[in-house]
């Protein structure tokens, strides 16, 4: 099928995203339509997007802004908004703003042939109805903008947890898991074609549960079963939540060498008091408990977290309770922001916004300093250490270097070598900076 139609996708906010993307295009290209190589050559321009903090919304706005300039000059261009901004924004973007020709939820990605066909007759289309099953299992993304080396892989859509400052339940629908042998097989394809890391992505990994004719496939099941692919091929993957990371999952982790030892487990707070009114489900204690676990079973692993700064009634006690664990754990890096009220959510509805915006920055000032001293101390910790490194690609800073990632999900950067992309290399480690380690290839 040829339509000669180009599409383009801009997108914001998590991995997920990228991954739904990615989707997107194969979807699309399937379709007859062609992916545009720039934003000016587009027939259709899609926005992929966030609703997690207030600023990925206005950004998309901006850029909404812009491509509706853009039709002074091609009226025939067509714009889409997809991702978890759709539901929530489409009267104002679409009706209001004139912004907007379509619209398509997170669970409505095969219906967009459909949806660009109606937008060919004249008419501006919608379609935000969230699934109770749907996970794209038998679809292989297109991957945009690939480094050929690395590459997510969605394994479950949706999430039940009910964080009170997250839209992701009211945006994703319910939690569902994808079918696991699909997943392996996507893993074994990617290898076969050259890559040699992949990130597993949900909104709460831990929380994957398949059952198959030989019974309940859990997370732990499952990077066993991906891990097997290949020792050359790098596990990832993201997002664990504090109240279901198991000791069989880090034991499984430990087991296996190409199951990267780096784990992301969001914290937010460090206040018991903060905790409960997210809703995170867990206390300071239990998370405590949750780091001891990883420095005992995997020796050496590389802990990461997310942070909000200011959220409702937090107090500067509160604030100090989240620096103090910050030091407990010695977190390697940090996702950290303030706070900011997002609709349909239960602080929202609940809650009230009130830390002052001065106080909000000020804080999250100290947990962003406090965080940099933490990655310099742990990164200056490698030097004179060997890792093996997987090369990712030419540094943006050099032509003659290459950087690369170690299993503990930290950059290296190195002069280049005979090795290339998609290979690996010994690097020893002789500088570091609070983001990147520097070294030299050992021969």
């Amino acid at each position: 099928m040829e339509n000669n139609k180009k599409i383009y996708i801009e997108t914001y906010g998590c991995q997920m995203n990228f991954s739904d993307s990615e989707i997107v295009a194969s979807i699309l290209k399937e379709n007859g339509y062609e992916y545009a190589e720039n934003l000016m050559s587009a027939d259709i321009i899609f926005v992929n997007t966030c609703s997690i903090r207030e600023n990925a919304e206005d950004r998309v706005r901006k850029r909404l802004q812009y491509f509706k300039s853009l039709r002074k000059k091609r009226p025939e261009l067509l714009i889409g908004l997809l991702g978890c901004m759709a539901d929530r924004t489409k009267t104002a973007l679409m009706e209001e703003e004139q912004l907007l020709d379509l619209v398509a939820g997170p669970d409505s990605y095969r219906h967009l042939p459909r949806l660009l066909a109606e937008v060919g007759t004249g008419r501006r289309a919608i379609d935000t109805i969230l699934s109770m099953d749907e996970t794209y299992a038998d679809i292989t993304p297109v991957r945009l903008d690939s480094n050929g080396v690395s590459a997510f892989i969605s394994i479950m859509r949706g999430c039940e947890n009910y964080c009170s400052y997250c839209v992701v339940p009211s945006t994703r629908g319910q939690e569902r898991s994808r079918d696991a042998a699909s997943i392996v097989r996507e893993t074994n394809d990617l290898f076969e074609k050259g890559y040699r890391e992949v990130t597993l992505l949900g909104q709460n990994v831990n929380s994957y549960s398949w059952k198959s004719g030989n019974g309940t496939i859990t997370f732990p099941d499952l990077l066993g079963q991906v891990a097997a692919v290949s020792p050359l091929m790098r596990i990832r993957f993201a997002t664990s939540h504090p109240k279901d990371i198991s000791n069989e999952l880090l034991e499984t982790i430990a087991r296996n060498h190409n199951l990267c030892k780096a784990i992301h487990l969001p914290v937010q707070s460090g206040s018991n008091h903060v905790l409960n009114l997210m809703n995170r489900k867990y206390t300071r204690e239990d998370y405590q408990e949750r780091i001891r676990s990883i420095r005992q079973i995997i020796p050496g692993c590389t802990i990461s977290t997310d942070i909000i700064s200011g959220f409702c009634d937090e107090t500067e006690e509160d604030h100090r309770d989240t620096l103090s664990l910050m030091q407990w754990v010695g977190y390697d890096a940090a996702f950290m922001f303030k706070y900011s009220e997002r609709p349909q959510t239960l602080a929202a509805d609940t809650l009230s916004d009130n830390v002052p915006e001065d106080v909000k920055d000020r804080r999250l000032t100290e947990i962003i300093d406090l965080q940099q001293q933490l990655s310099l101390t742990n990164n200056q910790k490698d030097i004179g250490k060997e890792f093996e490194i997987l090369i990712e690609g030419r540094s943006k800073r050099s032509e003659n270097q290459y950087f690369g990632r170690n299993t503990h999900n930290k950059v290296a950067v190195f002069n280049k070598t005979d090795a290339g992309p998609g290979e690996y290399v010994t690097v020893k480690i002789t500088g570091a900076t609070s983001a990147t380690l520097l070294g030299d290839v050992v021969l």
